[in-house]
């Protein structure tokens, strides 16, 4: 089983001298998706994808993926996720297979990717650019106004609650916050793209209403994590994902839809 940190023993440099000493640092391996489908009489695997990511939480960010990837629409496609134990003895606890509802029909050729996915983005794993534009086909939902000084205040409460970067210093969070800033989900990972799936996946597992969520995102909101949440619906539960944000400090910028943060 793997740890989302290790220890190791590095040489630290200060001042023209240097020490020995224990150290952590964040794990990262490779987790390859897999998805078995078909009739109950027949069923079939599919080795989906492989994505670089911290061990921890693999069943919410298979479950994420495969929800943000348009593969699934709502939770209870998914049978269940479990760990392979039919591989190799290195590739054990870093290959699972969601189980898909017979109901489900996959088209394989449809979600063709290269297979590799890397921490940094999570979308050099398509396979082609239509693929890539694929899944933003809905307009975004009015969210309204939000309160400046909240917004300022969450990425302090996203770090205070950051176990694996307190410790680190080298990990990416997302951190589903409700409209009033109360913090309601938080996951890391070296893949800001992978903790973005886990948190969806929590809330896909405990069936959370995000409608009037906040998700705030270390590092940059670049494409990827934006497509991730955009348009995204759960028709069972009426889940959709309106707000995302970057960590932004104290000095939040207003790249888009601005009129939802007024002045203050």
């Amino acid at each position: 089983m793997s740890y989302p940190v290790g220890a190791v023993r590095v040489l630290r440099v200060d001042s023209g001298s240097s020490a020995s000493l224990d150290d952590l640092l964040v794990t990262e391996e490779p987790l390859e998706i897999r998805l078995g489908h078909g009739p109950d009489h027949d069923r079939a695997e599919m080795r989906l994808s492989v994505t670089m990511r911290t061990p921890g939480h693999d069943e919410e960010l298979a479950l994420g993926f495969l929800y943000t990837e348009g593969i699934i629409t709502e939770p209870g496609q998914v049978v269940r996720i479990a760990y392979c134990q039919n591989v190799k003895v290195e590739e054990r606890g870093n290959v699972v297979r969601a189980e898909l509802h017979p109901s489900v029909e996959l088209d394989a050729a449809r979600w063709q990717r290269n297979f590799y996915t890397s921490s940094s983005c999570g979308v050099c794993g398509k396979s082609s650019i239509e693929a890539v534009h694929a899944t933003c086909l809905r307009p975004i939902v009015p969210f309204g106004p939000i309160d400046p000084p909240m917004i300022t205040a969450l990425p302090d409460r996203m770090r205070a609650a950051q176990t694996v970067f307190k410790h680190t210093g080298g990990i990416h969070a997302a951190a589903l916050f409700s409209r009033t800033g109360e913090l309601l989900l938080l996951r890391e990972d070296v893949g800001r793209h992978n903790a973005v799936d886990k948190v969806i996946g929590a809330a896909l597992n405990d069936r959370s209403d995000v409608g009037s969520c906040i998700l705030l995102v270390s590092g940059r909101a670049g494409f990827e994590l934006v497509q991730k949440v955009r348009g995204r619906r759960d028709p069972a539960h009426g889940c959709r994902w309106r707000a995302l944000l970057a960590r932004c400090g104290t000095r939040p910028k207003k790249r888009a839809h601005a009129h939802r943060i007024p002045p203050g």
